[in-house]
């Protein structure tokens, strides 16, 4: 049976059809947030089957195939290939609404030209013929065939990057340029967080014996970073933020409690974290650089499954953490001293979607077009509704025609069908407000709003 996956899927209207294939359909892609492993790049992986280039390492793909009651084995275990894409297939019926039934779908028609319902029944044509395609793809034919121009990946700031500067001599068309993601020097109650401290002060040549030392090292890896093309930043944020000044001995006298072997508090974690941004958020402006900040996620929840199988295997969670006036605070510090960088906010509980949709209009400013951005929906919150209410809310409490649109935030080489998923998504919102006789219906005003957040915008505000 043909995929339910049509030209026109998800537009529900004449002026969204024409939006879409006459503006957004082909426009290239920059994906300033992802997790693709670089290596796989550098070495222009090939992949066994369907089976890997789906199932290893999609921890989005995994929750449900657990929640359908498949095994563990058929998921993380050793069992083979084809039977985890036979069990994959076998419950794909069972996903009415969820977006994985969409993307895979679309991931079949965009990347292998394939028009079928996935289920139990079609699972051993889908995967004769999308191998058949595998055997003429690696992953730089991934993403040159989906028009990837820029593809950030995830990268610690102790890292060499000599495989992006293998990437960057390459003829690969897709500038594949790394983000930097400080997690380790921020979870400093984290056991291998000593460890971790000796790793950077290697690789920065300075000694970091107290916090000021620390902000030294990290301020070299930005330099270092910059240099071979770096122009974001990311953190995780999972803590709240104090409200209120913090003070520059309050920060060292935590740093030394930590390192004669104590824990912190929950409190004094949130203060250390609170500092340590304020400090690398100065340095970023200096950079030009752009500060993420994802927001809302509670992870590891599962302690058993967490010691068998680690982090980012499937067992996180949205989180009810309240962190507006903590936030605030530290976005007033540094826009007090013009420290201020361009800043998006991620926030994976959408009870806080009108929180922070209007906690970046309190700082906005200058010459820099939405300095501060609320960001595209994220994680468990990419999917229909997720996508809509996020446009509807930035919408309505700032200038949609400024925001820098979406991104993968995946592993997966198969997951740029998400960016068409998001661009048919803008276009059917924007069509439903012209038919409804709630915005223009002029072309030209229509076309700048499309171009800008399906890509345009994002080129400019990063700088790439």
């Amino acid at each position: 049976m043909p995929s339910f996956v049509t030209e026109t899927f998800l537009l529900t209207t004449r002026t969204a059809e024409k939006l879409y294939f006459d503006v957004a359909a082909d426009l290239p892609i920059v994906d300033y947030h992802s997790h693709l492993p670089p290596r796989e790049i550098a070495e222009r992986k090939r992949f066994r089957n369907i089976g890997e280039l789906w199932l290893a390492g999609d921890h989005y793909k995994w929750r449900q195939m657990r929640t359908a009651g498949i095994s563990e084995e058929l998921i993380t275990g050793a069992a083979a290939d084809r039977d985890k894409f036979d069990a994959y297939c076998r419950i794909m019926p069972l996903l009415a609404g969820n977006p994985i039934y969409h993307w895979s779908h679309l991931e079949l028609k965009r990347l292998f030209g394939i028009d079928l319902d996935i289920n139990a029944r079609t699972a051993p044509a889908i995967w004769e013929a999308a191998n058949a395609a595998l055997d003429k793809l690696d992953t730089w034919a991934l993403l040159e065939q989906a028009r990837v121009e820029v593809a950030c990946t995830t990268d610690d700031p102790a890292d060499a990057l000599d495989l992006h500067a293998v990437i960057a001599d390459s003829p690969l068309t897709t500038r594949v340029l790394p983000a930097y993601r400080p997690d380790a020097a921020m979870r400093i109650n984290a056991a291998a967080f000593g460890d971790y401290l000796g790793r950077l002060a290697g690789v920065s040549g300075i000694a970091i014996t107290d916090f000021e030392a620390l902000v030294a090292a990290l301020r070299s890896r930005v330099g270092f970073f910059h240099a071979r093309g770096g122009r974001v930043s990311d953190h995780a944020v999972d803590t709240a933020l104090p409200v209120g000044p913090v003070v520059a001995a309050t920060l060292q006298a935590l740093f030394a409690k930590r390192l004669g072997g104590a824990s912190l508090t929950p409190s004094e974690e949130g203060v250390y974290l609170s500092g340590l941004l304020e400090r690398l958020g100065g340095i970023y402006a200096e950079y030009g650089w752009t500060m993420c900040l994802h927001i809302g996620a509670q992870r590891n929840n599962n302690s058993r499954q967490m010691r068998a199988l680690g982090p980012d295997t499937g067992y996180d969670s949205v989180s009810d953490l309240s962190s507006s006036a903590g936030l605030a605070s530290l976005l007033d510090r540094l826009d007090a001293d013009g420290r201020l960088p361009k800043t998006m906010l991620f926030c994976l509980n959408r009870g806080m979607n009108e929180v922070l949709s209007t906690l970046i209009g309190c700082f906005q400013g200058g010459s820099v077009p939405g300095k501060l951005q609320f960001g595209p929906a994220w994680w468990f919150n990419d999917h229909l509704d997720g996508n809509l209410e996020q446009i509807r809310t930035l919408a309505n409490h700032s200038a949609l025609g400024t925001f820098v649109g979406m991104v993968t935030d995946s592993r997966s080489f198969a997951s740029y069908p998400r960016h068409d998923y998001f661009r048919r998504l803008l276009c059917r919102q924007l069509g439903e407000w012209v038919e409804a006789g709630e915005f223009t219906s002029d072309a030209e005003a229509l076309a700048t709003i499309v171009r800008g957040v399906a890509y345009e915008n994002a080129k400019g505000y990063f700088g790439f």
